[in-house]
């Protein structure tokens, strides 16, 4: 039987390997010049993400689309909302916004995708949603209406994403927010990793080789690298 997408991952954890994911706002990719964007990321890296906090309507499908055509990386829907859910993909990160407490990105959004996914095949990964302060006002937070989590109250952050793991999310990702200014620490991600039994995802701010390898250093199982790629030469 095929290994699933979720397998993969689990895979790439039990046998001490890295994830590399690339994240694609819809917003901001020219679909004309993907095979230029695909030819410009990183050798290694293992997935395609796909997602922003708002998406003009029928921009996702046609990112997903293009992306597929040129590419045989597995592509996954990191959704800002329900209307960014397309059959078109791989996988869908199925996200709880965990780190707030508005219930309408707890679950209200979840419930509304349905519909949607019903008529799909996607590989569908709960995944319980952190997002951290990092250090600017996210778009996250705006769209969410919820506050990012201090870094520094790291007894928290690892109660929630315990929190998450035993309410059955089979990943957790930790959120700086796109454009942070300053990833997620080494403290924090260390301290999430020790916790959990279900791979660590950890993204936002992370801009340069040195930041990945110390994310991937203190547990970071995929690292999510999104502004550096986003403009086009």
């Amino acid at each position: 039987m095929r290994e699933t997408h979720y397998q993969h991952i689990y895979s790439l954890v039990s046998e001490g390997r890295k994830g590399l994911a690339i994240l694609i706002d819809p917003d901001k990719f020219n679909a004309s010049e993907t095979a230029e964007f695909l030819a410009r990321i990183p050798t290694e890296t293992t997935h395609l993400f796909v997602g922003g906090s708002t998406v003009a309507n029928g921009q996702t499908e046609a990112t997903v689309t293009a992306l597929k055509g040129h590419s045989k990386l597995p592509v996954f829907l990191f959704p800002g909302d329900h209307t960014q859910i397309t059959a078109k993909a791989d996988a869908l990160l199925f996200l709880s916004l965990l780190s707030g407490r508005n219930a309408e990105y707890l679950v209200g959004q979840q419930v509304k995708s349905i519909s949607r996914i019903k008529r799909s095949q996607l590989e569908i990964i709960a995944t319980g949603y952190l997002l951290l302060d990092g250090g600017n006002e996210s778009a996250v937070a705006r769209v969410s209406n919820t506050r990012p989590m201090p870094q520094d109250d790291i007894d928290t952050i690892v109660n929630t994403a315990l929190a998450g793991q035993y309410m059955g999310a089979k990943l957790i990702y930790l959120e700086a927010g796109s454009g942070a200014h300053v990833p997620v620490s080494e403290n924090v991600i260390r301290a999430v990793k020790k916790a959990l039994t279900i791979p660590l995802i950890v993204g936002g701010g992370i801009r340069t080789n040195s930041q990945k390898h110390v994310a991937y250093t203190a547990g970071a199982d995929l690292v999510v690298m999104g502004t550096a790629f986003e403009k086009m030469n």
